[in-house]
């Protein structure tokens, strides 16, 4: 891999392009990179646009410039999600840069979205998803009320999901994604998104699955600092679009539909991986590096699309 790939129309480029528009996954391997910002340069050769995490849950900070960092500590359990279901503004594809890795550990899982949501729109839990949405629930906390404080119980401060110190801002930057907000003690910044468990997807033609247990108070079961939380205090929570709760039984359904169709991206040094927002979910189990190992990945985020939910005439 030299300079000549990296122009607009060489065959890598192509052929980058033709796969993921027809698969929706793009792996590189044995690049021989190992640099974030020349991983990133073949990476946008599909991410032709990139978005700021701006309103996202995750507390992410940046690697390199615009190369983010996972933004979850390696202990934690990832459930499979689509990135930035929970705002008004999602992304369409997201780029992983293999900075680090584990020989045979620390691998990251896609699941085919198209199959989970054939599957799931054949249970009970997939039509109750279908006929009455999904709605997040998010605590962001205030930095400055734990400021001089061990971050015990702390997910995300609003000020780093926001990207701002000021809470009028913070404020409008959270209802232009979409979100329903009020303040609680403390500045705790209280959002809420309801919508559709499922996003229409232009190049199938089709409604496919757009949530996942992910965003919900099991997301911290192994996260350190948080996973002690009781579930009625955690940062996260989902219920059905009507205010319903989940039960146990069909969040452990949740769960199982997109582990019956997960693919393992088995990391080395150098690979770069390219994964259709709308087509895979991602995610990946706790992470916990022997002495003397280490995995890093950067994260590129693409273009922002504005969610529109599912359509009625395109199941």
């Amino acid at each position: 891999m030299g300079e000549a790939d990296l122009e607009p129309g060489s065959e890598l480029a192509r052929r980058m392009n033709e796969t993921f528009d027809e698969i929706g996954l793009v792996y590189l391997v044995d690049t021989g990179l190992t640099d974030l910002q020349a991983m990133r340069r073949f990476a946008k050769l599909v991410i032709d646009r990139e978005m700021q995490y701006k309103g996202g849950a995750n507390p992410r900070d940046l690697l390199q410039p615009n190369v983010y960092e996972v933004g979850a500590p390696l202990e934690a359990w990832l459930h499979y999600h689509h990135e930035m279901a929970y705002v008004g503004h999602s992304t369409r594809m997201l780029g992983f840069l293999c900075h680090r890795a584990i020989p045979g550990r620390g691998f990251t899982f896609v699941s085919d979205n198209v199959r989970a949501t054939d599957a799931i729109l054949e249970t009970d839990l997939g039509r109750k998803l279908r006929e009455r949405g999904i709605c997040y629930h998010r605590n962001l906390t205030d930095r400055e009320a734990f400021a001089g404080t061990p971050q015990i119980g702390v997910y995300n401060h609003w000020q780093k999901s926001m990207l701002t110190d000021d809470p009028d801002e913070a404020e409008a930057i959270a209802r232009s994604k979409g979100l329903e907000i009020e303040w609680g003690p403390n500045r705790l910044l209280k959002t809420r998104y309801c919508v559709s468990a499922f996003e229409y997807f232009p190049q199938l033609d089709r409604n496919v699955l757009y949530s996942s247990i992910a965003d919900d108070g099991m997301w911290f079961d192994a996260w350190p600092r948080v996973m002690h939380l009781p579930y009625d205090e955690r940062p996260l929570k989902m219920t059905f679009g009507d205010g319903s709760e989940m039960s146990r039984e069909e969040k452990q359904a949740f769960v199982d539909v997109y582990d019956r169709f997960g693919i393992p991206i088995e990391w080395s040094v150098g690979d770069i991986a390219i994964i259709c927002n709308y087509r895979f979910a991602h995610g990946r189990p706790s992470i916990h590096p022997g002495e003397g190992e280490a995995r890093e990945l950067g994260v590129l985020i693409g273009e922002a699309y504005e969610r529109v939910g599912d359509l009625p005439d395109k199941w």
